[in-house]
């Protein structure tokens, strides 16, 4: 029990030296009342042609079918607001993908983790996972209390908000376990009242397929035309929800280097990005997550903000 309690504070104490804002623990189970909302969700087909959500569906809602001998799920939050937005009058990019792509520079972190927990209490083996696997990454962090989600589906802190990725180390370690916190979103709608899509069909529920994150990232086809004048200038994701959200009055500046974005991304005025080249946006973006998109992905989405 008292290694149990050790091991916890090491391992907490190790995530805040890494730079991360929190971290809760829990154990590794199957998610029970998670199962029949995502069965729900999926049958409404608010995945739109996010296919892989359907895959592995035993595996996203019980870790230890995933991970082979996992005893609990290391909750992590990593900040990413920004000191410095966009110019106001710009097309924008969700600002999460200002700085270089959040999966290498989170990867590394949780890597270095993993690499001090086995140092200091020996043999752990685990999995690192960053919203690249079917892990229910913000059900985790709620359960093990990090926050609650909101009516927006986000994870919400009533400390930091929400602009931060979430990740998880899976392992084969008893620890002390946490335990969910409440909900703050009370009767406040601004996220609703404010998608400028109506995305989010009921408080707490959002069809993927209406969000503009979908249709300027995930989408591969030609965008819908009854979205047209609908974006509100978004070109890569969408922040509305969360800009909107009263507690993002709360959010603080990261101080990770690699999230800084490229000074010029802040300064580009609409002619500049229909005028942008390949050479430009490679320049621009060269570790960016916005590299999903490629730049023919982005083209698209300006042609369709513009015509």
């Amino acid at each position: 029990m008292i290694q149990k309690s050790k091991y916890t504070a090491f391992i907490k104490s190790e995530a805040k030296r890494l730079g991360f804002l929190s971290c809760g623990i829990s154990k590794a189970g199957f998610l029970e009342q998670e199962a029949p909302r995502l069965e729900a969700w999926l049958n409404q087909n608010m995945q739109g042609e996010m296919s892989y959500m359907q895959n592995h569906f035993d595996k996203r809602l019980d870790p230890t079918k995933l991970v082979e001998g996992s005893k609990s799920v290391i909750s992590l939050l990593l900040n990413y607001f920004p000191s410095e937005v966009q110019n106001p009058e710009s097309f924008k990019i969700s600002k999460y993908a200002y700085g270089q792509d959040y999966h290498f520079v989170i990867k590394e972190k949780l890597r270095e983790l993993l690499v001090c927990m086995q140092s200091e209490i020996g043999e752990v083996e685990g999995r690192a996972f960053i919203d690249s696997a079917p892990v229910l990454d913000k059900a985790w962090a709620a359960k093990s209390g990090l926050g609650w989600i909101g009516k927006n589906s986000n994870l919400l802190s009533k400390q930091v908000g929400s602009f931060f990725f979430i990740a998880e180390l899976i392992v084969d370690l008893e620890l002390d376990y946490d335990h969910a916190t409440t909900d703050h979103c009370g009767s406040c709608t601004a996220c609703l009242d404010a998608c400028p899509t109506q995305a989010i069909v009921a408080p707490y529920v959002v069809d993927g397929s209406k969000c503009i994150s979908y249709f300027t990232i995930e989408l591969k086809d030609n965008l819908p035309q009854e979205m047209k004048g609908k974006f509100d200038d978004w070109m890569f994701g969408c922040d509305v929800c969360q800009d909107v959200c009263p507690w993002n009055r709360f959010s603080k500046p990261h101080n990770e280097p690699l999230f800084n974005p490229n000074p010029e991304l802040l300064s580009m005025s609409k002619k500049d990005w229909h005028e942008i080249t390949e050479e430009t946006f490679r320049k621009v973006f060269k570790d960016s997550a916005v590299k999903r998109t490629k730049f023919s992905g982005l083209k698209r989405n300006l042609d369709f903000l513009e015509s």
